[in-house]
């Protein structure tokens, strides 16, 4: 039993150590013979903290013995992005020059894990200033994806996906500015929640100076996991109350009851005339059989444009990332990097100082729209990716590539652009590589999200045990 500890859930591995069937010891010792066998071909985990690890599992085993009170997830191995801070180890944000970035404390997502008892096996990998859809750093290296190398992992939290994918533990932190915990999701056959802003704390206590205003609001911290339960787990834990974020609510996970009578679902495979795989389509047309076989009212839906939001995401947010991290990356990211940011400055007109400040009035109208479209319609099923999982350079290889790569994703920054919450759950194989369907949602109602993704998720089944039957 003790070499299958591996694969457990995270609900299954605290409910064990908390009923003593087996000790945090041993389901940590599986999962670092996981790690030792896996991650040196995949490259996901790029500080190996196994051995603090089993050191932290012992204590984890002492306090149960003890019988004092333990947190929702004694014992259980989690890993943490390498661009938020755990206290004493570097942040590098997958770039030398940061490598001896030493974190002063621990961010809120990563207090709040310690708080209810994980423990910390690893950091993940991430691209330079994790503003790619892959990943790939001069400092560490590629991470490879482990249903097929030649496919992206996604990005920018392509680390925790992977390992999350091979079996590294069940609950992977990560971070979606754009679709930084959805992509890797998509990629590798996995289950997250983008949670709305506000929900979980973020700071970064190593950071110099604090981020523009529109990524504060855009950006959210979440779990990458591999079955949908988990991911409510992690959300609830991660999402603890911390000072330290002004922007922080105190809103109950499941604070108010459902709409009467069948919760209203809408479907859109709507493409804004950009290419859309025909698989893809199908994919949403099963996915939104599956909820009404379960007694939620499908129907197709015209939902405020998303195409518009995304391009406005890439105007508006791109004018800070032209502001504040391309100096950055001028002085010290690969040439490969440099090159993928002056494409993303060519692909569409940034804004001026001017425009800035009319776009971000304008955001408020459009989440507006929005919020009183889901009023109605509580959920929307909806593509997350339009076309299949992409190879591992797709955004390196031309400026076309490119711009078709985030043509592609436009149900991903478009829903970052008005910060609603968001879950990727997988729907099966999309031309041989994984594929996954997209679930928005009402503001601080992740709970009906992953209501949704719990029924998809119990018609095609856990992607990752295929996985696991193929490398046996």
């Amino acid at each position: 039993m003790a070499d299958e500890l591996w694969q457990l859930s995270a609900c299954d591995a605290a409910a064990g150590i908390r009923e003593r069937r087996f000790s945090a010891e041993a389901l940590i010792e599986s999962v670092t013979n996981r790690i030792r066998s896996h991650n040196p071909k995949l490259n996901a985990i790029v500080h190996d903290l196994t051995d603090q690890a089993l050191e932290d599992a012992r204590s984890a085993d002492r306090q149960v013995r003890a019988g004092e009170s333990l947190g929702p997830l004694h014992g259980v191995p989690v890993s943490i992005k390498s661009n938020v801070d755990v206290k004493g180890q570097p942040t590098p944000n997958g770039l030398p020059a940061f490598a001896d970035l030493i974190a002063p404390d621990d961010s809120p997502v990563v207090s709040n894990l310690k708080k209810a008892g994980a423990v910390i096996i690893g950091r993940t990998n991430t691209p330079e200033l994790s503003m790619r859809l892959t990943t790939d750093n001069p400092l560490f290296g590629r991470t490879l994806n482990p249903w097929d190398e030649e496919a992206s992992p996604g990005g920018s939290s392509g680390g925790a996906s992977s390992a999350c994918a091979a079996g590294f533990g069940p609950i992977h932190h990560g971070n979606d500015i754009g679709g930084s915990l959805r992509c890797p999701s998509f990629n590798c056959g996995l289950s997250t929640i983008k949670p709305t802003f506000g929900r979980v704390p973020a700071y970064l206590p190593s950071a110099q100076e604090e981020r523009g205003l529109l990524a504060q609001l855009i950006s959210v911290q979440g779990p990458i996991c591999r079955e949908v339960a988990d991911v409510r787990l992690a959300l609830r834990v991660m999402a603890g109350a911390d000072a330290r974020d002004p922007f922080w609510m105190p809103v109950p996970f499941e604070g108010w009851p459902a709409p009467s009578g069948p919760i209203r679902v809408g479907v859109t495979t709507e493409s804004y005339g950009h290419p859309v795989h025909p698989e893809i389509v199908e994919s949403i047309d099963r996915a939104a059989g599956y909820l009404s076989d379960a007694g939620y009212a499908v129907e197709a839906v015209t939902t405020p444009s998303v195409d518009d939001a995304a391009r406005d995401w890439f105007r508006f947010l791109g004018a800070e990332l032209e502001a504040f991290l391309m100096p950055l990356a001028r002085a010290h990211g690969s040439q490969t990097v440099q090159q993928i940011f002056e494409w993303y400055f060519e692909m569409g007109q940034i804004a001026d100082p001017k425009a800035y400040q009319v776009g971000i009035k304008a955001r408020s109208t459009m989440t507006r729209r929005w919020n009183e479209f889901l009023e109605a319609t509580p959920l929307v099923l909806s593509p997350y990716f339009l076309q299949p999982t992409p190879d591992w350079d797709c955004d390196q290889r031309s400026l076309q590539a490119t711009r078709e790569l985030f043509e592609a994703a436009i149900y991903s920054t478009g829903i970052n652009w008005v910060s609603l919450p968001a879950g990727v759950t997988p729907i099966g194989m999309v031309a041989g590589r994984p594929a996954g369907v997209q679930i928005i949602g009402r503001r601080f109602r992740e709970d009906m999200i992953l209501d949704a993704m719990q029924v998809i998720e119990t018609r095609v089944g856990i992607l990752t045990r295929q996985l696991w039957a193929s490398d046996a």
